[in-house]
C-alpha cells in the first residue's frame, strides 16, 4: 500500500499517457505555432513572415462569420446539450430499470458515424423530399417550409444535429456522476423535507457541481473544433454562411495548399478555446461563490 500510494510510484504510472499526450498533442500544437509564422505550401522551404498570417486572419471578414457561428455552436451546445442530458439522467436515475430504452434512445447517436448523422439530416431538411418540410405541410404550417440549409437559416439548421449528436456523451456522464452520490444524502434531504425540484436544486446539482465544469469544458472545445458534421452537410457554404473555424483552417490549409496560414489558424482556435473556457469557469466560479 505504501508503494501504491508514492508519489514515485504515481509518476511512473502516468509517465507513458503524458508521453502519449505529448507526442500526439502538445508537440503538434506547438510545431502548429511555430509554422504560423511561416509562408509555406507544404513543399519546399519555408519562409518566415513574422506576424502576417495572423493579421491577414483577422482582417479576413470570413474568419469573423467562422468566429460568430462557432461561438452560436458553444452557445447551443452549453445551453442545449448539457441541460437536456442532466434532466434525461435525473429522469433516468429515477425511474431506475424500466429506463433502458431511455439510455438506448439517446445515446444512439454516438454509436454513429458523423457522415451517418449528416446524410440523415439531410434527407430530413431536403426541400423537395425532406420529412421536415412533409411535416409541415401535413400539419397545413405551408408558410413555415424553409429551404433550411441556405444562407438565411443553414447555421441555425446545423444546431439540433449538434444537440442529438452528442447528448448521448454527457448523458453517460451525468449517470456516472449522480450514482456517485451517497445515499445517506438523500436520506437526510428527504427528513429535512427537500422533495422533487428544491431536492435537485440544493442537494442533486451542488453534488455533481465539478463534473457539470468538466462537462462545460468538454462542450466548449468540443464545438470549437467541429468540422465533420459540417462539413458533410454543408461544406461550410453556401457563401460561408455555416463556415466554422475549422472548415475555414481546413479550406484556407488543404484547397489553397496554405500550410503556414493554416496553421496560424490552428492556433488561433487554441487560444480562443482557452479564453473561452476561462471566461466559463470564471462565471460559474463567481455564481458559485454568490450562492455560498
Amino acid at each position: 500500500m505504501k508503494a501504491l500510494s508514492s508519489r514515485k510510484f504515481i509518476i511512473m504510472g502516468l509517465l507513458p499517457a503524458i508521453a502519449v499526450y505529448a507526442i500526439f498533442v502538445f508537440v503538434p500544437v506547438v510545431w502548429s505555432g511555430y509554422y504560423g509564422f511561416f509562408n509555406w505550401s507544404g513543399i519546399g522551404a519555408a519562409r518566415f513572415i513574422g506576424f502576417d498570417n495572423y493579421t491577414e486572419i483577422f482582417r479576413d471578414p470570413i474568419f469573423w462569420t467562422a468566429l460568430r457561428n462557432n461561438i452560436i455552436f458553444v452557445l447551443a451546445s452549453v445551453f442545449g446539450q448539457i441541460p437536456i442530458a442532466l434532466i434525461v439522467a435525473i429522469l433516468v436515475q429515477k425511474d431506475g430499470k424500466r429506463s433502458w430504452f431511455m439510455r438506448t434512445a439517446v445515446f444512439m447517436p454516438m454509436v454513429l458515424s458523423t457522415v451517418v448523422i449528416g446524410m440523415i439530416w439531410q434527407y430530413i431538411y431536403h426541400p423537395q423530399i425532406g420529412i421536415l418540410n412533409f411535416l409541415l405541410e401535413w400539419l397545413g404550417l405551408e408558410s413555415w417550409q424553409r429551404v433550411w440549409l441556405s444562407e438565411d437559416y443553414g447555421i441555425y439548421a446545423l444546431i439540433p444535429p449538434l444537440i442529438w449528436s452528442f447528448v448521448g456523451l454527457y448523458l453517460i456522464i451525468f449517470i456516472a456522476a449522480l450514482q456517485n452520490i451517497p445515499g445517506e444524502i438523500h436520506d437526510a434531504a428527504q427528513l429535512d423535507g427537500a422533495t422533487g425540484v428544491r431536492k435537485i436544486v440544493a442537494v442533486t446539482l451542488p453534488m455533481i457541481k465539478g463534473t457539470i465544469l468538466v462537462a462545460v469544458v468538454l462542450c466548449i472545445s468540443g464545438s470549437l473544433k467541429s468540422f465533420d458534421l459540417v462539413y458533410i452537410m454543408t461544406r461550410g457554404g453556401p457563401a460561408h454562411a455555416t463556415e466554422l473555424l475549422a472548415t475555414y483552417m481546413y479550406n484556407s490549409t488543404f484547397t489553397s495548399y496554405r500550410y503556414g496560414f493554416g496553421s496560424a489558424i490552428s492556433t488561433t482556435i487554441v487560444l480562443v478555446s482557452l479564453v473561452l473556457i476561462g471566461i466559463s469557469q470564471w462565471l460559474m466560479s463567481i455564481k458559485s461563490k454568490s450562492n455560498q
